[in-house]
């Protein structure tokens, strides 16, 4: 861990232009971890002019798609021989478990490979007219791809989008997120390190009303891509809009798992302990709704409660079952949600409390007897909160889960596939869970409906984010 870390721009590690700095808190202690470059909109120019530079001189499309693909499989191996550093870097800047941690390198090195290996399989085709008409359609990079990244999983996240980009043939800018940066910043060092050209890959870290703006909002930006809050994507998309370029948006969640009358009660109280206690419940498809039967509310909910009351938190490095939240803000935020809840009438079935220690944690906390009109129904908490709400029939399991602004991920528990497949069919999400939470298939597009948001990332459907296509018809005369 050094003291003070830099943007990396044009190949270069660079301080900002105005030498403002970014004070990065342990959220397992609440002292200062490091420092970290600010960038300004001055910095937000110079990154985005290495990236059309890089854009212009071809650095990316004159060479053949598998050199792309051997620079991000290289990537990947980098981070497996670093593995140690990224994962304490990531468990103290974070306050991921180091379990935790290593999990989403796993899930960075496996989007890395994914697309490293699909870069010289992103083809166009020959379409047949006849006659003296040759046609084909050609894939083309945007250019400019902007990405502001999340404080939740900041490695995973950069390399969800970088990298389909760059097999795709675009330079990439990445804004980190203020509170975590660190991680994306050691990508950074392994993109130098395996040679990518200057202005492929650049890394700023700024704040949203400053940095983020001037990010989403440069006239030489060719894409976006976004992960973060509805309100912020509005914003983006706006931005999008004014420059007229297309933009890639996953907006949060408030997903819901249906739990069948004959569902495993294990499995249930399990996959809840996991989809909603992992990282803290910061998670955009957290299983923050759980719709159980009314007859078997009581015995859900003291499955997940014991569960619940079964996890200690401590400091990231001590690797226990869960860490801190990412900062006082937000922990105090989700202790406002559980005082509203109570309010309005749910039953705090366990935790609800702010932990008494250094750092910023919070107890795993459990609300039963939830409507789902209520507001901690209805809004992103972004915690370690599970909302349990009971169902009549089917039909009413099925009303309240899609009964939300929100569509990301949605989930069944249950033996009868006859059902489980009867409410995927129908549940409004664009990803469905059965019997298991958060696969983890880098091979299945993942995106939101509704104010979830648009465009899909993981799997071939990503790169459509990344490509526009050209035409080309020529006729023999």
């Amino acid at each position: 861990m050094r003291d003070h870390w830099k943007n990396f721009i044009g190949g270069r590690w660079v301080d900002g232009s105005n030498d403002a700095v970014i004070d990065i808190e342990n959220p397992s202690t609440g002292q200062s971890l490091a420092t970290i470059a600010r960038a300004v909109e001055a910095d937000v120019d110079a990154a985005v002019a290495a990236a059309r530079a890089c854009v212009d001189e071809r650095a990316l499309t004159d060479v053949r798609p598998a050199i792309r693909g051997r620079w991000l499989l290289d990537l990947s191996t980098w981070l497996e021989d670093h593995r140690a550093q990224v994962a304490e870097v990531l468990a103290l800047d974070s306050g991921k478990t180091l379990t935790e941690a290593n999990w989403e390198i796993d899930n960075t090195t496996t989007f890395l490979t994914y697309y490293g290996g699909l870069a010289d399989k992103i083809e166009g085709r020959y379409i047949p007219l006849g006659g003296s008409i040759t046609d084909y359609i050609v894939p083309v990079p945007y250019g400019v791809s902007a990405h502001i990244v999340p404080w939740n999983y900041p490695l995973e996240i950069a390399a969800r989008g970088a990298a389909p980009a760059i097999a795709a043939g675009n330079a990439v800018v990445i804004k980190s997120p203020e509170l975590d940066p660190l991680s994306v910043a050691l990508l950074a060092e392994g993109a130098e390190a395996v040679g990518m050209p200057a202005g492929a890959f650049n890394v700023i870290c700024g704040f949203g009303h400053d940095a983020g703006t001037a990010l989403s909002t440069h006239p030489d930006i060719d894409q976006i891509t976004f992960t973060g809050s509805v309100e912020t994507g509005k914003k983006i998309l706006h931005a999008a809009a004014e420059s007229i370029i297309p933009a890639a948006v996953e907006l949060g969640g408030k997903s819901a798992g249906i739990v069948l009358p004959d569902a495993d009660l294990e499995l249930v109280a399990e996959q809840t302990r996991w989809a909603i206690f992992g990282n803290n419940g910061q998670i955009c498809s957290a299983l923050a709704r759980l719709v159980v039967p009314a007859d078997r509310h009581d015995e859900i909910v003291d499955a997940v409660v014991a569960k619940a009351e079964a996890l200690v938190a401590g400091p990231a490095m001590d690797d226990l079952d869960m860490g801190p939240m990412i900062s006082a803000r937000q922990r105090d935020k989700v202790a406002e949600y559980v005082r509203i809840g109570v309010d309005e009438g749910a039953m705090l079935a366990t935790g609800g409390a702010i932990r008494e220690q250094d750092g910023w944690y919070f107890e795993p906390t459990v609300l039963a007897n939830v409507d789902n009109t209520m507001r901690v129904a209805q809004e992103e908490i972004f915690g370690p909160v599970v909302t349990v709400i009971p169902y009549e029939t089917l039909d009413d399991a099925l009303a309240i889960a899609n009964d939300s602004p929100y569509g990301l991920v949605a989930g069944v528990f249950g033996n009868d596939l006859t059902d489980a497949t009867w409410l995927a069919d129908r549940l409004d999400a664009g990803q469905i869970f059965v019997n298991d939470w958060f696969v983890p298939a880098v091979e299945a597009p993942f995106g939101g409906f509704k104010s979830s948001g648009f465009g899909r990332e993981k799997g071939q459907a990503a790169v459509e984010s990344y490509i526009q296509w050209k035409n080309v018809a020529i006729t023999r005369l």
